[in-house]
């Protein structure tokens, strides 16, 4: 905000060593370092303050609000367990005091965001129309619609759709406009999901250390949870951010240390025990392989390979050796089996909802959905949920269309999904494919779950989004700033 009132405070050697610092690896990882202390420490409110700072400072003194993304998803995924509004009575949100703190933050946030936005588009000139705009109003308005003329349509609904479109839509609109992405470093998107996995998959391993999490040699996979999700919410994100290092293993001299990171975030992925994350994460670690051995020459590509085979190889042995241990581990995998979790029963309740209201559906209140009871068991619910803001939902998207919006909200998503598809897969570059296997992680686990309904991984949707929109508009963008990059830039 300073920069744009005082445009000679950009050339100063400060502002562009704070400008190289937002842009950096090492503020990626602070950041993901500072969620990671608070989701296992449950010190939220710290972490959050120490946010504001780094907000103010870009507001303040960077040239645009690229240093801000980081933090969105950040803030989602540093609520701890402890203060997991689902799992205890007293949390972080249930005190007024501390929820005083929040609001405060959250008001402040807002003014920022608002007044930044309104200045960098006064100052930026006219852009053009976002690529997934019409797409994204005709999905907002299937989703606002849905329920509509079947009688069950009402203010929770349309509420519930719109907190839905803004964790789809919000960073993708925000940041578009208030991002110059021309000068956005190369690497960056895939950079932020790189770091933000390392910061899940520690957390996955904290939840290993959950009360009743291992018990009498058996691992409970019920037991695992954080604060922003149970074990299916976390193996999800961790299969978002599975592509990423190996971006950088076909991007990179010496890539096959990024490839042996890509093998440990497939670990990270098995280790969250969700069996839907462990079936798709599974196909995108195979497409990923695959796409390295494609990409790279040479000895990049026998080193990858060596990587590939040596984790195969160490895998068998591993397995036949330990293989009562490995059994333990996956114990509560086992004892699941092929149970569906009431699914199919779920599916079929929702395609009788659409045909008895097929054109608008049901609304959201009014979808069967499957239910996760506090004692671990699951039920399908078929009424409307009387307590609490988010409504039973079906597990698998399609279905969840249908009944909940009926054809006109099939014909939005797939006229979304149409206009994503152009962006990712038109004029193909190395950063969009990979970001194209982040949000297909996203999709094919909500084949299964309801991932696409839930807003945390919509955040990080709408953040891939805006990613592949920023592929487009960047032209010869410089690789990621360092310091010593900044170094040499000032040398006299």
């Amino acid at each position: 905000m300073l920069t744009d009132a005082f445009i000679k405070l950009r050339d100063t050697r400060a502002v562009q060593l704070i400008s190289a610092f937002f842009r950096s690896p090492w503020y990626l990882a602070i950041n993901v370092l500072l969620m990671i202390c608070a989701e296992l420490f449950s010190l939220e409110l710290p972490v959050f303050y120490i946010y504001l700072v780094f907000i103010l400072t870009v507001f303040l003194f960077d040239e645009d609000m690229l240093g801000v993304l980081v933090l969105i998803p950040c803030h989602y995924l540093a609520i701890s367990a402890a203060n997991n509004p689902g799992k205890h009575e007293e949390t972080l949100f249930s005190d007024p005091s501390q929820m005083v703190h929040l609001i405060v933050l959250i008001c402040i946030y807002i003014v920022l965001f608002l007044a930044r936005l309104i200045s960098l588009i006064l100052i930026g000139g006219k852009r053009k129309t976002p690529e997934l705009t019409f797409g994204f109003l005709f999905f907002s308005a299937a989703l606002i619609l849905g329920g509509a003329f079947s009688g069950y349509w009402g203010k929770r609904t349309v509420i519930f759709s719109l907190v839905e479109i803004v964790s789809l839509a919000a960073i993708y609109f925000y940041f578009y406009f208030a991002v110059n992405w021309k000068n956005v470093p190369g690497h960056y998107g895939m950079m932020l999901f790189l770091t933000l996995g390392a910061g899940v998959a520690v957390q996955i391993v904290g939840m290993y250390f959950m009360p009743g999490a291992i018990a009498g040699s058996v691992v409970h996979r019920e037991s695992f949870y954080t604060g922003w999700g149970i074990y299916n919410n976390v193996g999800c994100v961790m299969a978002m951010c599975l592509p990423a290092p190996f971006y950088f293993a076909i991007r990179k001299k010496e890539g096959w240390i990024f490839a042996l990171l890509g093998i440990a975030f497939y670990l990270a992925v098995l280790l969250s025990q969700s069996r839907n994350a462990m079936l798709f994460g599974t196909v995108i670690f195979a497409v990923c392989v695959v796409v390295v051995l494609a990409k790279t020459k040479g000895w990049e590509r026998w080193k990858s390979l060596i990587a590939f085979g040596a984790f195969a190889l160490v895998a068998a042995i591993a397995t036949a050796v330990f293989f009562d241990r490995v059994k333990i581990l996956f114990s509560s995998i086992g004892a699941a089996g092929f149970d569906d979790s009431l699914r199919f029963d779920t599916y079929r309740a929702c395609w009788k909802r659409f045909l008895e209201a097929p054109w608008f559906g049901s609304g959201f209140y009014h979808t069967p959905g499957t239910v996760l009871q506090p004692d671990g068991m699951w039920t399908t619910m078929e009424g409307a949920a009387e307590t609490g803001f988010m409504p039973p939902r079906a597990h698998n998207t399609l279905f969840q269309l249908l009944a909940s919006g009926g054809v006109f909200m099939i014909i939005g998503y797939v006229f979304h999904r149409v206009q994503t598809g152009i962006l990712l897969f038109r004029r193909p570059t190395a950063e969009k494919t990979f970001t194209a296997l982040c949000v297909l992680a996203l999709l094919f686990t909500s084949l299964l779950d309801c991932h696409f309904f839930n807003f945390g991984p919509g955040l990080l949707y709408s953040a891939l989004l805006v990613f592949g929109e920023g592929c487009n508009l960047r032209r010869g963008a410089r690789s990621m700033f360092s310091l010593q990059d900044f170094r040499k830039r000032n040398k006299n």
